[in-house]
């Protein structure tokens, strides 16, 4: 080998001992023994290395490892072998929270910082921008589990019309209100506990259970809001029963480890529920709710306002959002007079589409509410029904476009309640 890279005299054996040249050689020039790998000094002949000369005790590749300092002759002490493990230390059973804390990304994503490209509100031009986000997926994923159980109470009971929802910055703290039929004030028979303390306080519990019943709410697992009670410092659920006639308080601290007797008096002549819960921001790496972190948390607040635009108002601190349909909601991401396609197929599907300014596809997608990220089957299916008759309708004229060339210039969105919808994972990013 040339010396042009390393000015140092080496002799490859046919070992892989050569892959200690390129630090050895960083450090002083060198002879390698293939027998013993001792390293010796030889005359500097030719250029000087380009990294220059590197100060400090030269890298014995013999350090460590038994033999005698050749400096001092002071034996070099053996390293303390570790103890070996019990079985009890080896294989351990987890409690279902202590899995939850110990493994918090199977249940809400990462609690470490990520920069994802996303769509967020931007509070000057009031429209939805896509940017560049830092952020912890799973602090996004507690609020989100609290907002879409407020927005499942409008699948459950129609009367359901009024979403409230406070995000201070300051003080760290979020709370998320909606009326219509509230949590049952009674003791559950068989846990013996009160059904507030029962569905937010005790992981794997809630209604929607059963898949013989046709539900488009977007719970499925029984972990919700209890994820975002172990995730915060503190969690206070309120809850009015017009027909009991009573208000129901209860509060956990310290990631729901310490739960507080419920406190039950005279309620209002009005059903409501509200969630106010300070995240535990330690647990995700971050010392207060940055600009990022609220830009997407106000994303979600208008999403709502979009998948639930004809029968829920949604107020963000204090403010109506003033969306009045899925096609205004559809306006936020688009320059004016973008031409679009928007059809309501019926109940339960919206979709709207128009060209893609990227070159392509683009998509902006709701299963139950639930902000599908990465798309899915739903979306699949629009891009099916939308492509397949333009293909054809182009081959009538002779002109040879492929489906995915079409699919390219498109941007989709679509509002879609699935009976008994399945995710790829509890943070439900995509539909499956």
């Amino acid at each position: 080998y040339p010396s042009l890279f390393f000015p140092c005299s080496l002799s490859l054996p046919t070992t892989p001992h050569y892959l200690f040249t390129s630090f050895l050689c960083d450090t002083m020039p060198v002879n390698i023994s293939d027998d013993d790998l001792t390293v010796t000094p030889v005359k500097q002949t030719g250029k000087a290395s380009a990294l220059g000369k590197v100060k400090g005790p030269v890298f014995s590749p013999n350090a460590g490892i038994g033999m005698a300092d050749k400096e001092n002759d002071s034996p070099v002490k053996k390293a303390t072998p570790k103890k070996k493990k019990t079985v009890e230390e080896t294989y351990a059973k987890l409690t279902q929270y202590e899995h939850v804390v110990q493994r918090p990304d199977t249940y809400i994503g990462s609690v470490e910082p990520v920069t994802q490209r996303l769509w967020v509100f931007d509070k000057d031009t009031k429209k939805m921008v896509e940017r560049d986000v830092t952020y912890p997926p799973g602090l996004y994923k507690i609020f989100d589990e609290v907002l879409v159980n407020a927005a499942d109470n409008h699948q459950r009971d129609p009367d359901t019309n009024r979403i409230k929802v406070e995000i201070d910055a300051e003080a760290g703290t979020i709370s998320i209100m909606n009326n219509g039929s509230g949590i049952p004030i009674e003791l559950h028979k068989v846990e013996g506990v009160y059904v507030p303390e029962l569905i937010f306080g005790h992981l794997l519990t809630g209604s929607n259970f059963s898949d013989e019943d046709a539900k488009v709410t977007g719970g499925r697992n029984g972990y919700g809001a209890k994820l975002a009670n172990i995730f915060s410092k503190e969690f206070i659920v309120e809850t009015n029963s017009k027909e009991k006639g009573k208000v129901y308080k209860q509060v956990w601290t310290e990631n729901m480890t310490k739960c507080a007797e419920p406190t039950i008096k005279a309620g209002g002549k009005t059903d409501w529920t509200k969630v106010t819960f300070t995240p535990d921001l330690s647990k995700f790496s971050m010392e207060k709710m940055d600009d990022d972190i609220i830009a997407l948390f106000t994303k979600r607040v208008y999403d709502i306002a979009g998948c639930l635009a004809k029968g829920v108002k949604v107020h963000l601190n204090g403010d109506l959002i003033p969306i009045k349909s899925f096609q205004d909601y559809c306006n936020l991401y688009l320059a004016e007079k973008t031409p679009c396609v928007y059809e309501k197929v019926n109940d339960r599907w919206e979709v709207c589409i128009c060209e893609s300014a990227e070159g392509q596809t683009q998509q902006v997608s709701f299963s139950n509410g639930i902000w599908t990220m990465k798309g899915g089957t739903h979306v699949d299916h629009v891009l099916a029904r939308v492509v397949k008759p333009l293909t054809e309708a182009l081959k009538k004229k002779k002109a040879d476009v492929k489906a995915h060339q079409i699919k390219a210039h498109l941007f989709v969105f679509v509002n879609a309640l699935v009976v008994n919808p399945a995710f790829d994972s509890q943070t439900k990013e995509t539909l499956t």
